[in-house]
């Protein structure tokens, strides 16, 4: 089984920090093909990087089809274009929120999703609403800016700790979510440090990604995901024009 993980932002070390925890996870047989975004911001905060960024990831999507891949994982956990993935692509696609707030689902009645900045924090708690996990999730933002945990000297591994511990005392959470495909080296030890589940959402969507191929499932191609339709895009956007349904 291979399974393509596309980092939409264009910074090489998180994508190898994210692949080194999907590769950590993965059942004997499965390939981890990890692939960087190569246009694009820096880092996704917020709505606008986010728009920004979905052109790179559809292009990482589309250029590696010719090697093939048996589902597609977007590693950013504002689930960055996921749904534009979802008619572009023929096998399952995976976004990290969808996936962790699924797997917390099943370990506790109430759990918190930490995150970096309140733009970030805004953007998941409408997706988390969205996932019908409304009424059992908080979502907390840390004050840091994503590049700042590619830098051990920034202070953003206190801060994050800082905010888990109010989400324990002042939320009732029984579980933590990581809230950025950033902090995904984090999960293991921060579960030991405070004895409750810590879902990371990399390692989250490989799981759930191994299963849909595993059971033969994939995106319904039926209205709401189905294929785009051939149409001409103009300018910079051209070469992102679908191409015609072979007769």
């Amino acid at each position: 089984m291979r399974l393509l993980l596309i980092n939409p932002n264009t910074t090489v070390s998180m994508t190898e920090k994210a692949a080194i925890a999907a590769r950590a996870v993965t059942s004997a047989g499965t390939q981890i093909i990890a692939a960087t975004s190569q246009m694009g911001p820096a880092s996704i905060e917020g709505y606008y990087d986010g728009a920004i960024a979905v052109p790179g990831m559809l292009r990482e999507l589309k250029e590696r089809q010719a090697a093939g891949y048996d589902a597609a994982i977007i590693c950013c956990f504002d689930d960055t274009g996921l749904e534009a993935a979802r008619m572009f692509c023929d096998v399952p696609v995976i976004g990290l929120c969808e996936a962790a707030v699924a797997t917390a689902g099943f370990l506790a009645q109430r759990f918190s999703v930490v995150t970096t900045l309140e733009r970030s924090r805004i953007l998941i708690d409408n997706l988390v609403q969205r996932y019908g996990m409304g009424g059992r999730a908080k979502v907390r933002a840390c004050d840091i800016p994503v590049l700042e945990l590619e830098d051990s000297s920034s202070g953003a591994i206190g801060k994050l700790r800082a905010e888990i511990e109010r989400a324990l005392a002042e939320d009732g959470a029984e579980a933590i979510v990581l809230g950025c495909a950033g902090m995904a080296d984090l999960a293991r030890e921060l579960q030991s440090i405070y004895g409750v589940p810590v879902v990371d959402g990399v390692a989250a969507a490989v799981k759930q990604a191994e299963a849909l191929v595993s059971l033969g499932l994939s995106t319904s191609k039926r209205s709401s995901y189905a294929s785009p339709l051939p149409k001409p895009f103009a300018g910079a956007m051209q070469d992102f024009a679908p191409a015609p349904v072979p007769a």
